[in-house]
Order: structure tokens, then C-alpha cells, then sequence
């Protein structure tokens, strides 16, 4: 199923039949991916009049309530209302969904006790592309980035000027495999979310982070249109199925 887009000057040309899905399925056991402290999720049946509404039990449907935080448990894609006082619904600020993506690997830098994301580096991996989204794959990638449970393990994360770089080129929207663009105790001081965000002047309204994604080693480094899929929260953020589509020469 082959299509073409016109993108600015440039036709670009996809099989929607061969998408690449980046994001981590939620699960609801101690297997699901997990940070920030608190337990899984759960996917349970409801319980109505002592019931328990499961076709296994013998009710006539399968009828699950579902439990999770979509910061800890998996595939989210968030709007500046992460950081703010005023909630920006990201149902309301993401309403374009296909944008020219950059896939870059990038081998985290020792800096003290932690592991971070250069300027440099992102300088290196991109050049001077112009991309409205940029996606991260941190190496080493091995398979239990879909079930690690992060909290208390100093993630790797963005050093500021990484951030700001971003910004910079006009990068709009940020998709990574880590729990968090910043360190995981840093005062609260999230530097690359405000630095991508621009809470310091006018605030990027239309910029989005998504985190937890798993890039596999399957997935060349290069040029992909991106459908970034959310589920329509009312909410900071929201669980996102971004898929990959290869660019076809």
C-alpha cells in the first residue's frame, strides 16, 4: 500500500503495509516497564454486586477496568502542561499527527555518575538536517528496555544544551527511550523539559516529549514519517502509539 506525501518541495513515498511501532505495550503485572516510584498497573475485571464481570466467570462479556499512570508505565507523549501550573491538554495541542522524523543512535556519555546525552552528539547525528521530530535510540538497546523497572537506577538523560539545541533547529516534537529527557533526581529542576519547552519566553504550546518508546535494532538510523497515535486524554499526557514509517528512494 504505497502512498506518496508532499512535504514542503520534497514527495516523499511510504508503504503504509510495513509500519515500525516504537511503543511499549502496557501490561498489567510486574513484567509492564515501570520508574517514578510506584507500582504496576493493573488490568482487572469489575467486580458489580460481587460479579466478577469476566467471560472466565461466566458473565457474558469481558469487562476490565484499567489502572495506570501513563508518566510510569509505558508509551506517553506529553505537552508543556507536564511542567506548568495550567494543565495543556494534550488532546487539545497535538492535532497534527504525521510529521518528518530522524532516527538517531546515540551511546550516552560518562559524566560523573551519570550517563547523559550530549549537544555534541545530537550535532554529530544530525548535521544540518531539518526534521520536526527526532527520535532517540540509546545504546546499549537490549529488549529489557521493555520490562526494566527504572526507579532509583539515575537513568540516562539530556544535558540542557541538548535540549536547547533541539529547540534551536526547530525540532518539535522529541521521542526517546527513557523515562525522562531530565535526571531522575534533580531538585525538580527539569532543565531539558523547560529548555525544550521555552518556559523561560514564549511557551512551545505545539512541542511534545514522548518517553518509554523502544527503537529496535531492526530499525536503521535515518529519514521516516512518523505518525505519532495518542489515545484523546483530557491530561498532561497520554499513553501513544508512535509507528514509523521508512522513507522509500
Amino acid at each position: 500500500m504505497l502512498t506518496t506525501i508532499q512535504y514542503n518541495s520534497r514527495k516523499l513515498k511510504i508503504d503504509l503495509s510495513q509500519p515500525l511501532d516504537i511503543s511499549i505495550p502496557l501490561k498489567g503485572d510486574v513484567s509492564n516497564v515501570n520508574a517514578w516510584y510506584i507500582g504496576p498497573p493493573k488490568i482487572e475485571p469489575e467486580v458489580i454486586d460481587g460479579d466478577t464481570i469476566s467471560v472466565e466467570k461466566g458473565a457474558v462479556v469481558n469487562f476490565n477496568t484499567i489502572n495506570f499512570n501513563p508518566h510510569s508505565h509505558g508509551t506517553h507523549t506529553e505537552t508543556v502542561g507536564h511542567i506548568t501550573e495550567k494543565v495543556y491538554s494534550i488532546n487539545k495541542h497535538l492535532t497534527q499527527f504525521f510529521f518528518l522524523a530522524e532516527v538517531i543512535t546515540v551511546a550516552p556519555e560518562k559524566l560523573g555518575d551519570d550517563y547523559v546525552i550530549s549537544k555534541k552528539q545530537l550535532q554529530f547525528a544530525l548535521g544540518n538536517k531539518k526534521r520536526e521530530a527526532v527520535v532517540i535510540r540509546t545504546m546499549p538497546n537490549t529488549r529489557d528496555k521493555l520490562s526494566r523497572q527504572y526507579s532509583n537506577t539515575n537513568p540516562t538523560y539530556l544535558k540542557v544544551e541538548a535540549a536547547e539545541y533541539l529547540k534551536s533547529k526547530g525540532v518539535k516534537h522529541l521521542l526517546i527511550d527513557l523515562p525522562s529527557v531530565d535526571k531522575e533526581q534533580d531538585g525538580g529542576e527539569l532543565l531539558a523539559h523547560n529548555a525544550f519547552w521555552n518556559t523561560s519566553g514564549k511557551l512551545r504550546l505545539d512541542a511534545t516529549i514522548t518517553e518509554f518508546i523502544y527503537v529496535s535494532n531492526k530499525i536503521d538510523d535515518g529519514n521516516y514519517m512518523l505518525n505519532l497515535q495518542i489515545a484523546p486524554f483530557e491530561n498532561d499526557a497520554s499513553p501513544s502509539k508512535p509507528i514509523l514509517y521508512k522513507v522509500l528512494d
